[in-house]
């Protein structure tokens, strides 16, 4: 359902977003939800590729990560389109970029000129090696990101090469640490009345999730490896087959693995020496992990999830859309929401998260439908451009 008041914490704070794709789009989407006034530039015609992106017939990917946004077209490669976007920035109060370190230089719009005319104006860059150093001038992508940041070389199983998670989890990693910084940046506003860069790196967005990948091989030497489904020493956990189906079971605590061999008629297995501590469990993980298997496979995943929740068991169901869809806690927390769309209606869609109780974040208005859907509205309003000038420039081909 949409909501025409905008109750989120950043209501009157204007962003202007330049980047494309996955990250830059995605860090808008973030502020918008939390009620940024978000002005998405595209390149007229075609508009930004996410536009085409996704799996299936119709693609939706861009009604998740356009909404909360008004679109206009300016061509950022010739004089008068970056003029446009020059006085835009002029009067916002956050601009997002994902373009290659030196594009936005190039076009007259980076930081410097910027705060030449807006001291405070907060610049978030995101790009694959950061503003800096010896690879910024290099391209990258999230996977390249994934795959410096240390993501890559831990993920699948040993015996094969290096699996990727089914999402394009360093863009929207970049994405979600710009939209951080943003925020801390308006925050160091209000005591400095200036503007900074928030400088986002793909691969550094990964490290920084990578826990300790790093000092474990400062300290001792180790190199982390691929672990299939599990994390090697913390058992069990992992996902274990039943007789309809696959349910994941986390009871690596002491006393949780006491209530799950409860469950399972072993009490005597929390005793065990083989399983009675943490680190034994971890030294006969394979072994643990092969006991529960036989155990679960006797069980549909009804019977299972009932006993792990009678004896409190961190467990669930491995989840699908479809199951989301379905299910009474994603519809209790409204954590799916409905999308008015033009031509399926609506799209279903995740919520903006996380739930603020004083100024909620919210969805206000579908994706931008085409290129350029506010050209009038936004140029008018902000620029003052009336619809014979607007005409020019289209005509131009700067809009």
């Amino acid at each position: 359902m949409m909501e025409s008041e905008n109750t989120g914490a950043l209501a009157g704070i204007k962003v202007v977003e330049l980047g494309q794709l996955i990250a830059g789009p995605f860090c808008g989407q973030l502020l918008g939800d939390m009620g940024a006034d978000v002005i998405k530039v595209e390149p007229p015609g075609a508009g930004d590729p996410m536009r085409q992106w996704g799996n299936g017939d119709h693609k939706v990917w861009f009604d998740v990560i356009g909404r909360n946004k008004r679109s206009v077209t300016a061509n950022l490669r010739v004089a008068e389109g970056q003029d446009l976007v020059r006085r835009l920035l002029a009067g916002a109060d956050i601009m997002i970029e994902n373009f290659k370190p030196g594009t936005v230089e190039k076009w007259g719009l980076g930081p410097d000129a910027l705060h030449a005319i807006n001291p405070r104006l907060i610049v978030v860059r995101m790009s694959g090696y950061g503003q800096t150093g010896p690879y910024s001038s290099r391209a990258g992508f999230g996977g390249i990101g994934e795959a410096m940041g240390g993501w890559r070389a831990i993920v699948g199983d040993p015996d094969r090469p290096p699996s990727r998670m089914g999402v394009s989890i360093g863009d929207t990693l970049c994405a979600t640490y710009g939209a951080m910084g943003a925020l801390a940046a308006l925050r160091a506003r209000e005591l400095s009345g200036k503007g900074q860069v928030v400088d986002s790196a793909l691969y550094e967005s990964v490290l920084q999730v990578m826990e300790s990948l790093v000092p474990e091989y400062d300290v001792s030497g180790i190199v982390r490896q691929r672990s299939g489904s599990i994390l090697p020493g913390i058992a069990p956990s992992n996902v274990y087959r039943c007789s309809d189906g696959e349910y994941m079971i986390g009871g690596n605590g002491d006393a949780i693995f006491a209530r799950l061999a409860e469950a399972m008629g072993q009490p005597e297995l929390a005793s065990d020496p083989r399983y009675a501590t943490h680190s034994a469990r971890g030294t006969n993980q394979t072994e643990l992990d092969a006991l529960i298997n036989q155990w679960t496979s006797t069980l549909t995943v009804d019977e299972l999830e009932a006993l792990m929740i009678a004896h409190s068991v961190p467990a669930g169901r491995i989840y699908t859309g479809k199951e989301m869809l379905a299910d009474p806690h994603f519809a209790a927390r409204e954590a799916i929401v409905a999308v008015p769309h033009p031509v399926h209606g609506q799209v279903r869609m995740q919520a903006p998260v996380p739930k603020l109780s004083a100024t909620p974040s919210s969805i206000r208005r579908p994706a931008p439908r085409f290129p350029g859907e506010h050209n009038a509205e936004v140029y008018g309003e902000r620029l003052g451009l009336d619809a014979a000038a607007l005409a020019r420039l289209a005509e131009a081909g700067i809009v």
